[in-house]
């Protein structure tokens, strides 16, 4: 399958897809707040606060391949042109979100309102990233997709050798991963035993799958068969499963129901 020519520029492809994922991200953070009686003021102060500073720090964890390249770099074209990264953003907004909240003094928890929202603002936005970055590695499975030249030349970084060439479509699968994930977390939702902890169980299952989804994505190899993001997701995986581990052992155990003799 070949994937289709761009009608625009690919950083405005892109963009757009963005605005349009972060439009639907915050609509469903609304209709979520709503339906939990949970809509003030002081909530949309904290969704502020982790849009402004994941959008800040997806610019930020990106600047380095911006200096590198750039030969008389400055801030504001680091911000235009220095790319953006999902990590970053991720761990931007929810430390953003922390922040904010003990800022204004806002003790609610907030988790939940935004795991849905950001599953699918993510999806939505990553079909920027299908058609605007080079799809994944080499593969002979028949779902595999396909470059043109002219498309390729239009794709920042795309390999020539890669030309032609049957690709991993990785971005599809992380479409199809936060698709399933927002379904998964409107189940969950109804779980009291989760409450307030949604956000985190998204967070460990994107890095978990993210780790896994980085083989075939064919971003650059920095250390022992490991990319920047792999790195940076396994000291993330640990804490967050670490945290889990030591919630479960600080829950009570079931109640067992007595036993009745005759």
């Amino acid at each position: 399958m070949q994937l289709p020519s761009l009608a625009f520029e690919p950083s405005e492809v892109h963009g757009a897809f963005v605005v349009l994922g972060t439009l639907a991200a915050v609509l469903v953070f609304f209709v979520e707040a709503r339906r939990r009686r949970r809509l003030d003021d002081r909530l949309f102060i904290v969704l502020t606060g982790a849009l402004v500073c994941g959008a800040v720090a997806a610019k930020l964890s990106t600047a380095w391949r911006y200096l590198a390249a750039a030969p008389d770099p400055t801030l504001l074209g680091a911000l235009v042109y220095g790319g953006k990264s999902v990590l970053g953003g991720l761990a931007g907004a929810y430390f953003g979100a922390v922040a904010t909240k003990r800022l204004i003094g806002y003790r609610a928890p907030t988790g939940d309102v935004f795991a849905p929202a950001v599953a699918l603002g993510i999806g939505i936005g990553r079909f920027g990233c299908l058609l605007t970055e080079p799809p994944g590695t080499p593969t002979g499975l028949p779902w595999g997709v396909t470059v043109d030249a002219a498309r390729a030349q239009l794709i920042p970084g795309f390999p020539p050798a890669w030309t032609g060439v049957p690709l991993h479509p990785s971005f599809v699968y992380e479409i199809a991963f936060h698709f399933a994930m927002l379904g998964v977390l409107l189940r969950l939702r109804r779980q009291p035993d989760l409450q307030g902890e949604l956000f985190k169980v998204y967070l460990l299952a994107y890095a978990s799958f993210r780790f896994l989804i980085e083989f075939v994505r064919g971003n650059e190899v920095v250390w022992a068969g490991l990319t920047r993001s792999q790195l940076f997701l396994i000291p993330s995986t640990l804490l967050l499963a670490g945290y889990f581990v030591r919630r479960a052992r600080r829950q009570p155990p079931p109640l067992l129901p007595l036993e009745v003799r005759p």
